[in-house]
């Protein structure tokens, strides 16, 4: 039975979210703020966490760094809860390590929806046999060290950048769907919304590319996804 934690400051909001799981078969802890949280984590590791965005003290996306900055933390899937809906601030929790997020008010059956499907993609992420070393177009990906450097000078990505790139790295020269990146890199099965990826490969061409304007690295597919091309040459609009 997979462990969820449930962090909200609006205790009829934990009771619901708890009694859903409970109702679809997980078991569940509730806390009331970021400190319990993380306090409850480092006791007992989740297999997953249902996050509220806005709290007092530690709020959610202080939560999500200090989670995604500890090695033996960080994958724990995160579904980010929250009263905020505009596209900017979806971006943000995601970019701060969010696996998903959703918008309240919401239905009870589409957030257990969403835990499952982001509980799938992280077993069938640890179930896959990885590269641990990552080379094409003078991009280098440490998987191990989660370190990236174009020709030999390290780059900082955030934690869905690194993993968008490493999934578009490990299929170089073949195109790669919206959806398929969305599902593969943030596990939003049925439910996301595919700007979220266009967002992020916008920002990860101003990181790699030599020049943005002109990516010579990830190349736009219209109409259907992106493609990291193999050797330099590809151009992208």
């Amino acid at each position: 039975m997979a462990l969820v934690y449930i962090a909200d400051d609006e205790m009829n909001i934990r009771k619901l979210v708890a009694f859903g799981l409970k109702d679809s078969g997980f078991e569940t802890a509730e806390f009331a703020n970021g400190d319990a949280l993380l306090a409850g984590v480092r006791q007992r590791r989740p297999d997953a966490i249902v996050l509220d965005w806005m709290m007092p003290g530690t709020d959610g996306l202080q939560v999500c760094r200090i989670l995604h900055a500890d090695e033996h933390l960080h994958n724990i899937p995160i579904l980010m809860l929250t009263a905020k809906g505009e596209e900017i601030d979806k971006v943000l929790g995601l970019e701060m390590g969010a696996d998903d997020y959703i918008t309240k008010p919401f239905g009870i059956k589409e957030l257990c929806a969403r835990v499952r499907a982001v509980l799938r993609r992280t077993a069938r992420r640890e179930a896959e046999p990885e590269e641990q070393i990552l080379s094409v177009n003078g991009i280098t990906v440490d998987i191990m060290r989660h370190t990236v450097t174009k020709n030999g000078q390290e780059i900082e990505l955030t934690a869905k950048e690194f993993d968008l790139l490493c999934m578009l790295m490990r299929h170089a020269g073949k195109v790669l769907t919206r959806d398929t990146l969305l599902d593969k890199v943030w596990g939003i099965e049925y439910f996301g919304d595919t700007r979220t990826v266009d967002v992020h490969v916008r920002y990860l061409r101003q990181k790699i590319e030599d020049n943005s304007d002109e990516p010579t690295r990830i190349q736009t597919v219209r109409g259907v996804g992106y493609k990291f091309c193999a050797e330099r040459g590809g151009h992208a609009s």
